[in-house]
């Protein structure tokens, strides 16, 4: 059994090309500049007074703490990093000439319209256009625009907005609040976002990250990126210009929900993203609490004042947390705290004398397993009123007992209310490290914020049921329909063929005929039972009820046909210009609640899907959720539940409750038609009828896109036509599949049937259960930077079983262009000498080589000897690896 690690965080030195190390830990940096350009000369002064643990040399300007040297090729040595301060006709000459010596990384921070050319040309990686620039304060390295430097800390930015980067250095100098990393990455043409994250998820000193978004280049990568961050920290996201941008709101709806789906806060302004990073560079959730303590929102309010907690108090509820519930024995204890006469609550006020007793109940509240976080509200009070100079005794009260408290229990935020007198206390408990607010809506906004990473987190890595929606959807009968419509020149789909798609997958319509005129019209509602629906046909009517082209209630061939005749008459003098192909007469409906699903396009994250209110009045109600495909049950549920309309389906007054289960199979089903159609670039159902008996699609809209063009998934589908069956030499036919988030549950009975000494040479250690974190990082995969192969069997009236699994993952370098990547492969005691294992390295390699991989590399423990043969039959080179002597790396190139 083979063990299998995330690649080194320092990628070797010395290959050919661009290396993310060279950017992110530079061992030496150039500054070449014409010092007419405005960044010039700051550049020089913060990278000379950074103090930079690494060697410094400049071209073209000299500068105090720089080597000058006449050109990059008398440079005398190749530098990792380059900051080019040069007019852009400059700008590819000096790159080409970096490249020759060398060096392959770059920050531009000035303008570069042309820099994705350059940058194809020369093989120079750059941060830029009109990057902020570079700071690790580790390192000393101020390769940056900023105003003050950064001092070292936990804290990660990066960003696309000068302007923002030095607004947010500004606040934490201010605050003592210390980064890991700056980048900045502009225009995000040559390096954006997702080499940044990939960095940062694995360097150990960034315990928390925040993004200034405002344009994605590649989706696939961010997404994966973020994701992979997001697993281990706080990732905290804010997009300025997104309404202006969008008025509908729709884009930044689409934004929230693919930075959900990757497990990624977004706040909505800067006063927010700096609340945000107060808390999270400073607080840390309780750890355990079990399920009560999942959401994370129960919230203790301690003060010196009735009137800041009661204040709280309402920002709790507003911002969709809740005030803790003290039990009987708690509040018995914090009544001692209390002056004679009072009685204790939440809020708890202890009154303007409470001084340090204010952080003794703070303690106490932060001990209760009923609470996951405490305000602590401190306001002015009148000299001799409580001990210290002006509440110093209770600051440092607070900070002792914040310290004290440990992982186990409730962080606590302080809200110190004031500016005169107050002021300086919250630098001194900012100083101390703890997360210090001047309002109490700052400090409860604090405390919600963790509340949502926890729950945004713990949804990205949530382990769903076993349970799959199986679906055989009639492809050949939809590619037929959109083949027609092309072939007469049309991109917009009828009412008829849209509904047609839908039941090609297998979502229920409501029956209905075609009807060329009024007579026809009412044999169509003879055949179909009265009462029934009669609505118009046209390609140029996109809301037919908007000029009377639906009439409902309809009892009667006879009503029918004079229904029709009416209904020509009025669409003719409201829209002369319209093409009418005639009716459609569909079978009425009972009465149910009225859904809307939608599949739509946005510029940055592609194809959408949105869930909410249905009916002619969907666009005025406002409410619709948004995810992106592909969705799953579990994923599915989830966004019915984030709608308003979720609290309808649950049944209400005379409402009976809706089969969600069928709302949800519908979603996945309108979610595998744009994985499986991309030409499609919106798809409406409307209404959906949803009661306790299920569903029923009643109108639909359908648009392709041009003859060409096709959209791109945000999150790569599952890639299930990789599944292949292998049989066994004693028979058995098992299912080679790639793994999916279903396989939770049967990954971890895998694991529990493996024998002491596999999970030994598999994990390095003698690891007695997979958590569940472990579990979803190994089944919840990015089909594009990573690929599992599993062995299931599946015996009558059992669940399917894993057998045996085999891993590839790809070293994140160059945007995930990596061509080495690292493997793992395991097989169940019972399977053992089958010819599994072969079979599904094999099933790596030939993914592998589909997807660039050049070379693949595992690591054995010395005595693992099954493994170092098997290795060796597969054609693998060993030798010793220089870190561990107790491990031999395994190497084939593919």
């Amino acid at each position: 059994m083979l063990h299998c690690t995330m690649p080194n965080l320092l990628p070797i030195r010395g290959k050919p090309g661009f290396q993310q190390a060279a950017l992110y830990n530079p061992q030496s940096v150039v500054l070449v500049a014409d010092p007419a350009v405005p960044e010039a000369a700051i550049l020089a002064r913060n990278l000379g007074a950074g103090g930079f643990h690494g060697r410094l040399f400049s071209v073209g300007l000299p500068a105090e703490g720089l080597t000058e040297s006449p050109s990059i090729a008398e440079l005398p040595e190749a530098p990792d990093l380059a900051v080019l301060c040069l007019p852009p006709e400059a700008q590819e000459a000096s790159m080409a000439a970096l490249a020759a010596r060398g060096c392959y990384a770059a920050i531009l921070p000035g303008a570069a319209p042309d820099l994705v050319a350059i940058s194809a040309r020369t093989g120079v990686r750059a941060l830029g256009q009109g990057s902020f620039g570079l700071c690790i304060p580790g390192i000393g390295l101020n390769a940056s625009l900023t105003h003050l430097a950064p001092v070292p800390g936990r804290l990660a930015l990066v960003t696309q907005s000068a302007a923002l980067a030095r607004a947010v250095l500004d606040w934490a100098a201010a605050e003592a609040v210390g980064f890991s990393h700056v980048i900045g990455v502009g225009g995000n043409a040559s390096l954006g976002f997702a080499m940044a994250l990939d960095w940062l998820a694995r360097d150990a000193n960034t315990g928390a990250v925040l993004l200034d978004i405002r344009r994605i280049r590649n989706r696939r990568s961010f997404i994966s990126a973020a994701r992979a961050v997001a697993r281990t920290r706080p990732v905290v996201a804010i997009r300025a210009g997104g309404r202006s941008a969008d008025a509908s709101g729709i884009g930044d709806a689409v934004l929230e929900a693919a930075l959900r789906r990757a497990g990624v806060l977004r706040v909505s302004g800067l006063e927010d993203l700096l609340s945000a990073a107060e808390t999270l560079a400073r607080v840390r959730p309780r750890q355990g609490g079990g399920p009560a303590a999942a959401q994370g929102d129960r919230i203790g309010i301690v003060t010196n004042g009735i009137g800041i907690g009661q204040l709280a108090a309402d920002a709790v509820i507003a911002g969709g947390g809740r005030l803790a519930v003290l039990s009987e024995e708690a509040l018995a204890a914090l009544t001692l705290l209390l002056p004679e006469g009072w009685r204790p609550g939440n809020p708890l006020s202890l009154g303007p004398t409470a001084g340090p007793r204010l952080a003794e109940a703070a303690a106490m509240l932060a001990g209760l397993p009923e609470v996951d976080a405490v305000v602590a509200l401190h306001a002015p009070a009148p000299e001799g009123m409580e001990p210290g100079a002006g509440g110093d005794v209770t600051v440092a009260a607070l900070i002792a007992a914040t310290k004290a408290g440990g992982g186990r229990a409730a962080p606590i935020l302080a809200g110190w209310v004031g500016q005169a007198s107050a002021g300086p206390q919250r630098q001194a408990l900012a100083r101390a490290g703890l997360a210090a607010f001047d309002t109490p809506e700052a400090a409860v906004r604090g405390a919600l914020h963790l509340a949502r990473d926890r729950r945004n987190r713990a949804a990205a890595a949530e382990l769903p049921p076993r349970e799959v929606l199986e679906l055989a959807p009639d492809r050949a009968a939809v590619e037929r329909i959109l083949a027609k419509v092309r072939a007469i020149g049309r991109l917009t789909l009828t009412e008829e063929e849209a509904l047609g798609v839908l039941a090609a997958y297998g979502i229920p319509t409501v029956p209905g005929r075609r009807a060329v005129g009024p007579e026809e019209a009412a044999d169509a509602a003879a055949m179909l039972r009265p009462p029934v629906v009669l609505k118009i046909l046209s390609p140029d009517l996109a809301h037919k009820s908007e000029v009377g082209g639906v009439v409902l209630g309809l009892d009667s061939p006879a009503a029918v046909q004079e229904a029709a005749v009416a209904m020509l008459r009025r669409v003719r003098a409201a829209r002369p210009e319209a093409r009418i192909e005639g009716f459609l007469v569909q079978r009425q409906a009972a009465r149910a609640l009225e859904l809307r699903l939608r599949l739509g396009d946005d510029a940055m994250f592609g194809p959408w899907i949105g869930f909410g209110q249905g009916g002619t009045a969907a666009d005025l109600a406002g409410d619709e959720a948004y995810d992106l495909p592909p969705l799953n049950l579990a994923l599915a549920g989830q966004l019915i539940a984030r709608s308003r309309t979720a609290r309808l389906l649950a049944g209400f007054r005379d409402w009976r409750p809706a089969n969600q289960a069928a709302v949800a199979d519908a979603l996945v089903r309108l979610s595998q038609i744009a994985v499986d159609f991309p030409e499609i670039a919106t798809l409406s159902i409307n209404p959906l009828f949803a009661d306790a008996e299920g569903v029923l699609a009643v109108d639909a809209e359908l648009a392709l896109r041009p003859a060409g063009e096709a959209g791109r998934l945000a999150i790569p589908p599952y890639p299930g036509e990789l599944a292949l069956p292998f049989r066994t030499p004693s028979g058995e036919v098992l299912l080679i599949r790639p793994i999916r988030p279903e396989d939770a549950a049967a990954h971890a009975e895998a694991f529990r049937n493996l024998a002491p000494e596999d999970v030994r040479w598999r994990f390095f250690s003698q690891l007695r259960e997979m958590s569940p974190a472990l579990v979803a990082r190994l089944t919840q995969i990015d089909y594009g930077r990573e690929m599992a192969f599993i062995a299931t069997r599946r015996r009558p009236g059992q669940p399917e079983e894993t057998v045996g699994a085999a891993r590839l993952i790809r070293e994140p370098a160059g945007e995930f262009s990596g061509a080495e990547a690292e493997f793992a492969v395991i097989v169940l005691p019972g399977m053992k000498g089958q010819g599994l294992g072969r079979h599904l390295m094999e099933r790596l390699f030939d993914w592998g080589r589909a997807n660039g991989v050049r070379s693949v590399v595992g690591h054995v423990l010395v005595d693992n000897r099954p493994m170092l043969g098997f290795v060796r039959a597969l054609g693998f080179g060993l030798r010793r690896s220089a870190e561990e002597e107790d491990v031999m790396e395994a190497r084939l190139d593919l």
